[in-house]
């Protein structure tokens, strides 16, 4: 919703199916709700100290201080199995109270002798990638935030989505710009459309011939092939979190900063990159 925004006015207080609502009347049929399942408390915090201790299991577990706010009250003490983390790194806390993608609900509980007072996330269990590498640290996205920080915004994670069926003749609602148009025209909402926003740039390049030997009913596989050389990208930069939360709720997975620019750019405006 915040990215459809970005181009159309929303009603005041629009809700996913609100939107949904105003689509049927110009005839996108609505689907379902995606995201909104995530609630705080959940906040950043740092870790401040942490003793490992082995289990009977055979398990290792560190048993974390973690302040969570501004204050001496704000130390929670948390037990966690991961060990991707050190002391100094900030880190999504769940606070009691809150509730995780899939209903999945913390509270304090006492667990290999201790009472854990939250949880410390991964990237996994907030519903941002598929990955399971351990401990999500801030700082792998470039982020340097006051502890207390409300996680949920910082992250996007209170973002939803409306998922609407597009009929076979209506292709150019496949994009956020497409959308936003045919808002606007249900709602007479202002719209901004995205493409006006761009400015053209002329350039220089090299012509390409088409060798087709055995084009399909004489017409040649490709009519035309353009390559757009860009520099100055860090390939190993982390894509802001933002965007990565975007693109999960338009049904993509983050794969690299790159592919992920083209992504986003493809589903804002209708136009593959590649």
């Amino acid at each position: 919703l915040s990215w459809l925004a970005e181009f159309v006015e929303l009603e005041d207080g629009a809700t996913a199916h609100d939107v949904m609502a105003d689509l049927v009347r110009v005839g996108i049929e609505e689907e379902s709700v995606i995201g909104g399942d995530i609630s705080g408390p959940i906040v950043v915090g740092q870790v401040l100290s942490f003793e490992e201790e082995p289990q009977s299991n055979g398990k290792t577990i560190r048993w974390c201080q973690v302040q969570t706010g501004p204050g001496a009250e704000d130390v929670r003490g948390i037990v966690c199995g991961a060990r991707n983390f050190e002391v100094g790194d900030k880190v999504v806390v769940t606070l009691p109270g809150s509730t995780l993608p899939g209903g999945f609900q913390i509270a304090a509980r006492k667990t290999y002798g201790h009472v854990s007072d939250g949880m410390i996330a991964s990237s996994k269990e907030l519903g941002l990638s598929e990955e399971h590498e351990g401990i999500l640290r801030l700082v792998t996205l470039g982020l340097d935030p006051e502890l207390g920080t409300d996680a949920l915004k910082l992250l996007g994670l209170d973002e939803s989505a409306a998922e609407v069926n597009v009929t076979p003749d209506r292709g150019y609602c496949f994009s956020i710009r497409g959308i936003a148009r045919e808002y606007s025209h249900a709602t007479g909402k202002s719209f901004t459309d995205p493409a006006s926003l761009v400015a053209p740039l002329a350039g220089s390049g090299f012509s390409l011939s088409i060798d087709d030997a055995a084009p399909i009913h004489g017409t040649p596989g490709c009519s035309s092939f353009v390559l757009l050389g860009v520099e100055g990208i860090d390939p190993s930069a982390p894509t802001p979190s933002w965007m990565a939360t975007r693109l999960k709720l338009a049904g993509m997975r983050s794969i690299s900063i790159a592919v992920d620019i083209t992504n986003y750019v493809m589903l804002e405006l209708g136009q593959p990159l590649h």
